[in-house]
């Protein structure tokens, strides 16, 4: 069966607009959390347990793929000319752990500080799954064992999740 293939904008020729736009919602997630109002007092507990599991669950699925990825790390979604396909180590759980932990760590963001910094942090997760999926798309044409790959290990961005 052929694989469908959604029409994303590339952005660029390597996608740098991707980059740029989840710049600006990065941005945003800071922004907010720091001016937006703060979590109502009987909340502020839960969140900041909350925040903390996140930012160390997102801090340590961030730098264990940014580790793995070596010299084939890049923050453009096409991939390096010289780039290896990569399916050892954090990449046996989630196919873009470095995306899934820079939600994690916007989502703890906003959970130690502002409730509203939630909005921009949603708005970032559907940017990265967009451009994920350019990235995918872009990767089965660097390395037709993505494809595989890519069916073995079910999850995008945070194991057992997402």
């Amino acid at each position: 069966m052929a694989e469908r293939r959604t029409r994303i904008p590339t952005l660029g020729p390597r996608g740098e607009g991707w980059v740029f736009i989840q710049a600006i919602v990065l941005a945003g997630v800071a922004v907010v959390g720091l001016l937006g109002a703060r979590w109502p007092e009987n909340l502020q507990a839960p969140a900041l347990v909350g925040a903390i599991i996140s930012g160390v669950a997102g801090l340590w699925l961030a730098s264990s793929g940014v580790r793995t990825l070596g010299t084939s790390l890049s923050p453009l979604p096409r991939p390096p000319t010289t780039s290896e396909l990569t399916e050892s180590g954090v990449y046996a759980l989630v196919r873009h752990p470095i995306y899934g932990g820079i939600l994690l760590l916007a989502l703890a963001w906003s959970l130690a500080l502002s409730p509203w910094a939630l909005v921009p942090t949603g708005a970032l997760a559907v940017a990265l799954a967009f451009k994920s999926r350019l990235e995918e798309q872009w990767l089965v044409d660097r390395h037709p064992a993505y494809a595989g790959y890519r069916a073995r290990v079910r999850r995008r961005f945070v194991p057992h999740l997402w």
